[in-house]
């Protein structure tokens, strides 16, 4: 998947992911209303959602005391740790990881659900203390070769060494037995029929599971791209969903098909803001692309330099130090330490201006790739702007025409003329002219702020992404510089202490 708005590099479980996470779980979401109007109170939290974090290791949730879900897949986490004062946590995702042991699960008492789908797993260490544990599936694990149940009642059922062997047939060890090819075999026989069918049921698991992961990928780079939800109704349908004037109004006669030729219109612009969304994206993707090339090539080709002329140094200055130990008349000595001093000077001062000349072309791509994101970042803003105006537009004479309908319908029901049979609640509407305008205007704010709010969220995020994309930049190359400069120090602070030990050996000597 193209992560290409999300650090390619392994992340951590900070206050500020886990802040985000829970505030993001959308006003729907108790949690994130308490996030949103109250502040974050993590004991509060019951779901957390951290799926695609690119998150490396568990982390900093023992705060989430009271948690009973937590969504971990589609992440890099290597070992399964981190979790024990989650004690009431009921359903865990760990799916889509690097994890090779299931362990660090003996405090999840309550735990029910546990998926571990596509990891790398090869050891069970123990589930004794997961007395609720309902699903776990051990087939999935394709790397397991060495299973122990004994102790447990699977353990005391009549069949139970062939039903395992047919059923995992990837086993070595068996409760610490080898297993030999001839019991796999008949194992496989005698349950050949059962095992068809479940590898046809596992057929369709995995074509499911494919298919939701290809579609959370999927609205994964929608998000990326700040247009998810945009190729379809989406947008229109949430304008309706909280509309009870709307949807009672749409009874009128004419209504109907008036809505249904607006929301194909409005449609249009959505479909058209998200297929614009997503090539703006592939051009902020390849001038990310391009700029990462040439800071790597300027980078590299300021090392070759750099390694060239410390290749020469270190030529002459092995000579100068055996010059060094084989002289014996004083001033000839001191002379030589001098000009072997002079030339670990004169090597400073060159890998220093190479890396002040570096520091000035990393500045100034650096710069050119500020004005060009924030270009195209502008640009996509004004454009999408203007599409959502055109939102507006639709809405405003949606606005128009429906109330033009509902007033016509009011005069016809004070002269008795209104041939429609109307619901109660409908009717309920058409007490005077102001009820009915005020009904209208209700359902027309509620659109507004529903086209408005999409479009807030969607400046509010390409802008923030591109504040934090240049500030990341220039944060890295201040580190970069840094830690190149330590370098150099280190590196001839070693070469200038060689040289002092080597003169203090000769004075002594």
């Amino acid at each position: 998947m193209n992560r290409l708005y999300n650090s390619l590099e392994p992340r951590v479980m900070d206050d500020d992911m886990l802040k985000l996470a829970v505030g993001e779980q959308g006003p729907q979401e108790e949690a994130g209303l308490l996030a949103r109007q109250e502040g974050i109170l993590f004991k509060d939290v019951l779901s957390l959602q951290l799926d695609f974090q690119n998150i490396l290791r568990i982390d900093n949730l023992w705060q989430f005391e009271n948690l009973r879900k937590l969504q971990l897949d589609n992440n890099v986490i290597e070992r399964i740790e981190g979790l024990e004062k989650l004690t009431h946590l009921v359903w865990l995702d760990l799916s889509f990881n690097n994890i090779e042991a299931i362990e660090g699960l003996d405090t999840l008492v309550n735990l029910e659900d546990l998926s571990l789908f596509n990891n790398r797993i090869s050891k069970i260490d123990s589930l004794d203390a997961l007395v609720k544990l309902q699903i776990i599936y051990l087939r999935q694990f394709k790397n397991l070769r060495a299973l122990s149940l004994s102790g447990n009642p699977i353990a005391e059922a009549e069949d139970y060494n062939m039903f395992i062997l047919a059923y995992l047939p990837d086993l070595v060890y068996l409760d610490s037995r080898h297993i030999d090819d001839h019991m796999k075999g008949l194992a496989e026989l005698k349950h050949q029929f059962s095992i068809d069918e479940l590898k046809h049921r596992e057929n369709l698991i995995q074509a499911r599971l494919e298919d939701e992961q290809a579609r959370r990928e999927e609205l994964e780079e929608h998000k990326a791209a700040f247009v998810e939800h945009l190729n379809g109704p989406f947008l229109f349908d949430s304008m309706y969903a909280e509309d009870v004037e709307g949807n009672k109004l749409a009874c009128l006669h004419g209504a109907g098909e008036l809505l249904e030729a607006y929301k194909d219109k409005f449609v249009v612009i959505c479909v058209n803001i998200f297929e614009y969304g997503l090539k703006q994206q592939e051009k902020r993707k390849v001038e990310l692309d391009t700029f990462n090339e040439c800071v790597q090539e300027a980078i590299q080709e300021n090392q070759g330099q750099g390694k060239r002329r410390i290749a020469e140094f270190e030529e002459k200055h092995l000579l100068s130090l055996s010059a060094i130990r084989d002289e014996s008349e004083l001033s000839n000595l001191e002379k030589k330490i001098v000009e072997c001093s002079k030339d670990i000077s004169e090597l400073f001062n060159t890998l220093m201006t190479l890396e002040m000349q570096l520091v000035e072309q990393l500045e100034e791509t650096i710069n050119m790739f500020e004005r060009n994101i924030i270009d195209l970042v502008g640009l996509f803003i004004e454009n999408v702007q203007s599409l959502m105006a055109q939102c507006r537009d639709l809405e405003n004479h949606h606005h128009e025409k429906l109330l033009e309908i509902a007033i016509s319908a009011l005069e016809k029901m004070v002269k008795g003329e209104l041939e429609e049979d109307l619901p109660d609640e409908v009717r309920a509407l058409f007490v005077d002219k102001d009820t009915v305008v005020n009904a209208v205007g209700s359902s027309h704010d509620i659109h507004l702020l529903k086209i408005d709010n999409r479009e807030d969220e969607l400046v509010t995020r390409v802008n923030s992404w591109c504040t934090h994309l240049v500030d990341k930049i220039h944060k890295d190359e201040i580190m970069r510089n840094r830690r190149r400069v330590k370098e150099i120090n280190q590196y001839i602070d070693h070469m200038q202490n060689e040289l002092d030990n080597l003169e203090c050996s000769d004075i002594i000597d």
